[in-house]
């Protein structure tokens, strides 16, 4: 069934997750180009073309993992909308293990979609995958919210951040609106707190911290006790 108007499609978004869906209830959602703005400049997810961030993570058996973001200045299109591109690369002790592209994209309310992205995976400096990978319009994948543009509104729902049938299925709930949190790069107030989690891996249980005009400043896996956190952050023209 083609949503004739983008309002009625994040009424029905939000109504149809007010709890976590079962893995036989279908997602569906269908924005069309129309719907969106050029550029994602969210307060909590902000994707401004040049800015740079670096976190790192002590991992269970000692290593340091790296993660070096960058948003780049050139778009790609996907089903039909012009998406921000921002390059995530994964080193651990040095050695990069994943280097990914991700899609995003702002609809006209403030709401930031994430609608794929290319993935490689390395094993000692040899790609040995692409496991991860999806786009919003191939192979029945579709895409999911990121952020809203007002956590607040959308407290303990749980809502698709991805979903491409058996493959990419994460989903989010936003806990809270006014955490404080300290990271090296700084201190933060009024952070929301998701909670990250996986209808296809049960070890997917993570909690996510975005500040604004930053985005994200940590990560706490609720397995492992392991946290990412903020280092550097640039913003364009620093």
């Amino acid at each position: 069934m083609k949503i004739k108007t983008f309002f009625f499609l994040i009424v029905l978004l939000a109504a149809a997750c007010t709890r976590s869906p079962a893995a036989s209830e279908a997602y569906t959602v269908n924005p069309s180009p129309a719907d969106f703005v050029a550029g994602v400049d969210n307060p909590y997810f902000p994707l401004l073309p040049g800015a740079q961030w670096v976190y790192e993570a002590k991992l269970e058996n000692g290593t340091i993992e790296r993660i070096e973001i960058e948003i780049l200045a050139e778009t790609r299109q996907v089903n039909g909308v012009t998406a921000t591109i921002l390059h995530d690369a994964v080193y651990v002790d040095g050695e990069l293990m994943e280097d990914t592209y991700d899609w995003f994209a702002q609809d006209k309310e403030g709401n930031v979609w994430y609608l794929g992205e290319a993935v490689d995976n390395y094993e000692n400096g040899v790609l040995v995958s692409h496991e991860g990978a999806w786009e919003w319009g191939v192979d029945g994948a579709l895409p999911g919210v990121i952020m809203w543009a007002d956590p607040a509104a959308h407290l303990n729902e749980a809502y698709y951040q991805e979903y491409y049938a058996g493959q990419a299925e994460d989903m989010g709930q936003v806990l809270s609106v006014g955490e404080s949190v300290t990271v090296p790069y700084g201190a933060f107030d009024r952070v929301v707190k998701t909670f990250d989690f996986s209808s296809l891996d049960s070890d997917l249980k993570e909690n996510k911290f975005y500040a604004e005009g930053v985005g994200v400043i940590k990560e706490i896996d609720q397995i492992t006790g392991e946290e990412v956190v903020l280092i550097e952050f640039t913003s364009p023209g620093d």
